[in-house]
Order: C-alpha cells, then sequence, then structure tokens
C-alpha cells in the first residue's frame, strides 16, 4: 500500500484523483488528509480537489511531467541506481564555483547536454558546479527563479532522472554540485499554494511576489516545508550544498530564524549521512552574522555571496555609476574589499541614503564567494552584455586575476573564462499572453528611466532571446578567447598549487595602490598580483619582502606570456602597456 497525504488545514473535504477514480482522503491532527491506497505507485499520476475544487497539483509533487500545471506523478527516489556510493566532496573552503544554466550552457539546453561538457570544466579546474535553480516553472525556458513546484526538477530539463544523472557523472569525475534554490518568494503562474494553507503572509512585501509565512500562524508546517525541501535536495538528489536566493527577502521575527534552524537541520542531515552538505547565501544586507557561528549568535550558514567585491571591481573597470555602483568605483573600494569582504561595514551609503552594512572582523575570507560576473550582474543588464561586451582583453585578465588571487572562494560565471560573445539575457516563456505582456512592458520600463528605447530592449519572451543566450562553444577555439581560456586556467592551476593563495585569513591580505598613477598590488604570502589598469607602461613599487612570484596584468597588455605568471620579484617591476 503506498501513502497519499497533503497539507491542507482550510479545507472541509479533500479528495485524490489516482488511477482514474477519485477517493476521499481521511483528515489528520494539524491539517493533514492522507489515504493509504495501492494505486499510490511509482509513476502513476494523481491530483487534489479541495472542498471539489480542482484538479490541483501536490505542493510537494516530486514529479510534474506536463509543467506547472495537474496531474503530479508519484516518484520513488529509491529506483535510481546511483553510483556514488563513496563520494565525498572536497572542502567548501577550497571551492573554485562554476555557475551555469542548464537550458543555455549547451546546445541540447538539458542535465544530460551538461554532462557532455564536464571534461571542459575538469579542464579548467573547477571544483564545484553550482546548477541556477531547477525547479519547475512557467514554460519551458527561464531563469528559473519562479518556480513554483519547488520539490520537482523542471521536465524540458530531463526531469528528476536527468538531475540525478548529472549529479552523479558530476560525482563520479570528482566534481561537486551546488543547487540555487528559492525560498524567498514563488513565480506568478502556476503557484496553488495559498489554495492549500497559510504559505504566504501580507505582513512583508517582496519585490517578486507575495512574502513565505514563515513567523505568522500556520508558519510552523511552512518552515517544514522549506526544510523538508532543503533535504529533498541535499539527500534524495545527493546535491552537496545549496545557494539560497535573496535571502534579505525571506522575512521571520521567530526567535529562531529559518536559516538558523535550517543551518541545524543541515548539520544534522550531513551528520546522519557521512556526508558534508553546505548552504550558502545571497543577500544584500552586509550583514555578517548569517555566517557567523551560532555559538556567536550568528545563523550558521556556511558562506556568502559578496556584492560588494563585485561591485567595486566591477564598477572600477567598467567606470559605471548608475544604480548601486554610485556607491563604489574607487582603487581604495576595491583595496577595502580585498582586505574585508564588504566595503560598507557601517559607513554611510549614497545610494541607500543610510548606513550600510557591518563589520566582518574575525571572519576568514573563505566565508565569502567573490566574482565579476554572474547571473545577476550580466541577466539583469539591459542587454545582457558580458563583460567580455565592456572591458578589453587586458582588464578582462585583470579582473580574472583578482578573482581567483583574492582571499575569497571564487565563482566563475558560464562562458567567462574564454570571454563569451554572447549575452545572457533575462528570458521568459509565460503561456498567458497577458502575463508575457506585462514582463514585456515591465522590462521596457524598468530600463526606460535609463535612456533606453522600448525597441532597443530584448524581449523576454521572445525565443531568439532565450537562443541569443546559448553559449558558442566553438569560440574556444579562437583567438581572443583561446588565450583568455589559457590564462583563466593558468590562474586556477596557480590558485591551487600556492599555498599563501589558500590562506583565507583577511589580516593577512596586503593591498598598495595608487588612484593617481592606476595601480593596484596584491600581495598574499609570496604572490604579488601586481595590476595596471592605465593604458601605457608604468613604473610599479613593490614591497620588500624577499623570495615573491609576481603575477604581472595590465589594462593594455593583450599579450601575456608563460613567465608572467611566475616572473621573479624585483624591488621594482616594469608593468608593460602596448
Amino acid at each position: 500500500m503506498g501513502l497519499i497525504e497533503v497539507w491542507a488545514p482550510n479545507a472541509a473535504r479533500v479528495d485524490v484523483e489516482i488511477g482514474g477514480a477519485r477517493r476521499r482522503l481521511e483528515k489528520r491532527p494539524a491539517g493533514w488528509w492522507r489515504s493509504e491506497t495501492n494505486l499510490a505507485r511509482h509513476g502513476v499520476d494523481y491530483a487534489f480537489f479541495l472542498d471539489g475544487d480542482g484538479p490541483l497539483p501536490d505542493p510537494r509533487s516530486a514529479w510534474q511531467p506536463f509543467g506547472i500545471d495537474p496531474p503530479s506523478r508519484l516518484l520513488d527516489h529509491a529506483l535510481f541506481p546511483w553510483t556514488d556510493r563513496g563520494w565525498q566532496p572536497g572542502p567548501l573552503s577550497a571551492a573554485i564555483v562554476y555557475e551555469l544554466h542548464v537550458g543555455t550552457f549547451s546546445a541540447e539546453g538539458t542535465c544530460d547536454g551538461v554532462q557532455k561538457k564536464l571534461d571542459h570544466l575538469l579542464s579548467l579546474g573547477v571544483t564545484h558546479v553550482e546548477l541556477m535553480p531547477v525547479s519547475t516553472f512557467s514554460g519551458r525556458r527561464g531563469w528559473g527563479y519562479d518556480g513554483v513546484d519547488l520539490y520537482a526538477p523542471h521536465e524540458a530539463y530531463g526531469g528528476p532522472d536527468g538531475l540525478k544523472r548529472l549529479v552523479d557523472a558530476c560525482h563520479a569525475r570528482g566534481l561537486a554540485v551546488i543547487l540555487d534554490v528559492v525560498y524567498n518568494h514563488l513565480g506568478p503562474v502556476g503557484n496553488y499554494l495559498a489554495r492549500f494553507g497559510p504559505y504566504f503572509t501580507k505582513r512583508y512585501a517582496s519585490p517578486w511576489g507575495e512574502a513565505v509565512n514563515f513567523d505568522g500562524p500556520g508558519s510552523d508546517e511552512v518552515r517544514r516545508f522549506v526544510i523538508d525541501n532543503a533535504r529533498l535536495w541535499l539527500a534524495d538528489y545527493h546535491i552537496d550544498a545549496l545557494r539560497l536566493d535573496a535571502v534579505h527577502a525571506i522575512f521571520d521575527a521567530s526567535a529562531l530564524h529559518i536559516l538558523e534552524e535550517l543551518a541545524q537541520e543541515t548539520e544534522a542531515l550531513s551528520a546522519r549521512l557521512g556526508r558534508r552538505k553546505y548552504l550558502i547565501a545571497e543577500s544584500d544586507l552586509n550583514d555578517p552574522r548569517l555566517v557567523r557561528r551560532r555559538e556567536v549568535g550568528g545563523y550558521g550558514i556556511d558562506a556568502q555571496w559578496s556584492d560588494d567585491f563585485h561591485h567595486a571591481l566591477h564598477a572600477f573597470l567598467t567606470g559605471e555609476r548608475a544604480g548601486y555602483y554610485r556607491d563604489f568605483g574607487s582603487l581604495a573600494d576595491l583595496s577595502h574589499a580585498l582586505q574585508h569582504a564588504f566595503v560598507y561595514e557601517g559607513q554611510f551609503s549614497p545610494h541607500r541614503g543610510r548606513r550600510h552594512g557591518r563589520s566582518t572582523a574575525g571572519l576568514p575570507g573563505r566565508r565569502f564567494l567573490g566574482f565579476l560576473q554572474n547571473h545577476d550582474q550580466v541577466g539583469n543588464r539591459a542587454r545582457g552584455e558580458r563583460s567580455s561586451q565592456l572591458l578589453s582583453d587586458g582588464k578582462l585578465r585583470i579582473g580574472a586575476a583578482l578573482v581567483l588571487t583574492a582571499p575569497f572562494m571564487p565563482l566563475l560565471f558560464m562562458g567567462e573564462e574564454w570571454g563569451a560573445s554572447t549575452p545572457f539575457r533575462y528570458f521568459t516563456d509565460h503561456q498567458d499572453p497577458a502575463l508575457g505582456d506585462a514582463v514585456r512592458e515591465g522590462r521596457r520600463r524598468e530600463f526606460a528611466a535609463f535612456g533606453w528605447r522600448a525597441e532597443d530592449i530584448p524581449d523576454p519572451q521572445a525565443v531568439e532571446t532565450f537562443e541569443r543566450s546559448r553559449l558558442n562553444w566553438s569560440e574556444l577555439a579562437e583567438q581572443p578567447h583561446a588565450a583568455l581560456l589559457d590564462w583563466t586556467r593558468r590562474l586556477i592551476r596557480l590558485r591551487k598549487e600556492e599555498p599563501a593563495l589558500a590562506d583565507g585569513r583577511l589580516d593577512r591580505v596586503h593591498v598598495a595602490w595608487s588612484e593617481t598613477n592606476g595601480w593596484l598590488v596584491l600581495t598574499r604570502g609570496p604572490i604579488e598580483v601586481v595590476c595596471n589598469f592605465r593604458a601605457d607602461a608604468q613604473r610599479v613599487p613593490l614591497p620588500a619582502n624577499g623570495q615573491r612570484i609576481s603575477l604581472l596584468a595590465s589594462a593594455a597588455d593583450a599579450e601575456i606570456d608563460e613567465s608572467a605568471i611566475r616572473l621573479p620579484g624585483e624591488s621594482v617591476a616594469v608593468v608593460r602597456g602596448l
């Protein structure tokens, strides 16, 4: 006999339609309904009716073969033939993360297509593959942050088995897998949760939709819904770490914050499985309590993204000052980010019009991820321009050098390693024409404030917007892509081979710079990263610290030979331009 159950505390009657028949569920304590039936077995479709209203998909549906709408399909996770029994992920502190979007990473646009590219990731030297969200969302194509069936991998990507095959293949090749999950909101189409119970609240306002109810009446089961979802990915799909999207939009006034509870549960799951599992947060708050240990009042999350490092690096390299880049742009900002992870640790933020952030004192660099690009910072631009469309080859090399020698865990966005010419644009596939029009017009209004003409904004609903964002793998053998790829590979190899670059202690990071002359020297033990941001050659004073290895990168230097990555240091280095 199999079990069918659902939480629907407000319903007076719940029925399930399964195997061509409809049967009534028995009411249980705490708003649960359940029924045992021999029809509940792997591969059988079913749907719920609440007080006669339906059909509705299961809020915890593990398989949505027809997309966001009912029916759901039963899935027996025990049937998948895993081969990773002895797998243990490497320490997160040593991670080199590669973020990718399943739908645009390969020609196939599936998990199996990603699997075919694992040799490239291995030759690059990355250790962790981070997947943008894969929970079922509206249509076939999208970023995944509007998921509505949080337990069911998107069928267009290969569904449950496709994701499991990818994770199993990654583990067989020594690659850990990080999955991006969204617990701050759900998508606008196919979101049936409110029909079942108090999953959402009007007490808080989310910029992307109704806020999830983590602290109001009925929130105990909502919290369990989210924690069980995390356990599903970590246990049933063998995912090694979860990246928690925009936790600043998770509102919880409980004494035990949902993030702290999630960290506790993840730690307990790691102990039970005998395999370490990790949590990584994205936050706009510059609040180090996220990653401080619970014993000292933190939430115990393992790491978080450092947007300040990205903003400081991007703003200086590009000269952009619009939006939040208004708060950045100097070498002093970049220097502070390299030594503290955050630029704003309580200072006044002109962009926000208030003080922002808190000191990271006492935290190691390995609690933060640093990057020049990610899906947000590329895709949320009007035309989805990558750094390769905004920077010269020399500045791309500087950006790569600083990301891969910084004291943080480095993250690369797919195609960044070779300076991909393809953009990464915002794309959707909403089947509701009214919603598609609303998304299209909203996008145009958003960027009209920055002076863009409506006709120049790519239509998110257009197939070509999605297709244009697909990586062009033939570029790897072409110049200047091949040279940048080689540079990135050698930087990753240097990071792995030099012990000083694995030292996450921020008090051992030293930075010298000149705003006037446009140079910066990052020193980490014997490693010196000498950056010339000017278009001409100049002499850069180096600290006298004995034997060292100097890594030279110049904004005007399109050709850097092998010696540039292991040049014996002198008291003064000449950084050439062209």
